[in-house]
């Protein structure tokens, strides 16, 4: 394929991109990408979108999530105008309606690249994210236990009651499971914290009730290891029972790769990036 070709449709595909208000999300009109597509009439590409659409299905997912049909009004005539019908496309259906085009032609050919490297550098993006996410969380959760952790000392005393108390909270928020329970299940080494192994959603569970003791602390005056144990358990059931009302369950969640791991990869990472120009 020509390098003006690829310079042609990459700069039409960009073009005709368009953002969804409400959510931010990218999509392109069909009849936008029929053109694109090297199809002349609608009832060919009307087939192609319809075939891309089972596909959707097949792999899992709702077409009407990533096929939005819409109608919209042309002009004709005289001054007339009359409805047609067209459809709003996420990435991941432009990239099925590629999959399933003729691939004789180049358009087509072309296409199918593009979606394909637009589609995972989305995958990759939101992977970052999540992985951040992850990381920002484990750090909330540190500052909050450390939090914990001080007041307790100061009304209790003991630099032991933390431990414990914490260990407490675990008890309640995994369904009776003990922090060595839940390390033994994920294969947490003995060596290392129970919360670099924990998905997002339980490492946030964890702070929050972290977060409601701390407050309870100060609000209600606890001032013993019991009173302070018994308001920590009841704070990490409760949220375990927030968390159920979704059905999730904690202690049944898979483990997630070890943070030390990902903190090391998105520092290398970063190195890579280009550096901007200091200025003069």
């Amino acid at each position: 394929m020509k390098k003006s070709v690829i310079s042609t449709l990459l700069a039409e595909l960009e073009r005709l991109v368009q953002v969804e208000q409400e959510f931010g999300v990218e999509f392109w009109l069909a009849r936008d990408l029929q053109g694109v597509l090297g199809y002349l009439r609608w009832e060919n590409f009307r087939k192609v979108i319809g075939d891309a659409m089972k596909a959707c299905e097949t792999s899992g997912n709702k077409a009407s999530d990533q096929f939005l049909e819409v109608t919209k009004l042309i002009s004709h005539g005289k001054g007339g105008q009359r409805e047609i019908q067209d459809f709003m496309l996420t990435r991941y259906a432009c990239y099925l309606i590629a999959q399933n085009g003729d691939p004789a032609k180049d358009e087509i050919a072309f296409c199918q690249t593009y979606f394909a490297v637009q589609t995972r550098r989305q995958e990759i993006i939101e992977k970052r994210i999540s992985e951040v996410e992850r990381l920002r969380a484990r750090k909330k959760l540190t500052e909050s236990e450390k939090l914990l952790s001080t007041l307790i000392y100061e009304k209790v005393g003991d630099e032991r009651s933390f431990g414990i108390i914490r260990s407490k909270g675990d008890q309640a928020l995994f369904g009776g499971h003990t922090t060595q329970d839940m390390k033994t299940r994920l294969g947490v080494p003995d060596n290392r914290p129970l919360a670099d192994f924990l998905p997002t959603i339980t490492i946030k569970a964890k702070d929050f009730a972290n977060e409601i003791t701390t407050f309870s602390i100060g609000r209600d005056g606890l001032a013993c290891e019991r009173a302070i144990t018994h308001e920590h358990v009841k704070n990490n059931t409760d949220v375990r029972n927030l968390l159920g009302q979704r059905n999730i369950h904690p202690e049944s969640l898979p483990p997630a790769e070890d943070l030390k791991k990902v903190e090391r990869r998105l520092k290398s990472e970063e190195k890579k990036l280009p550096r901007r120009n200091s200025p003069e």
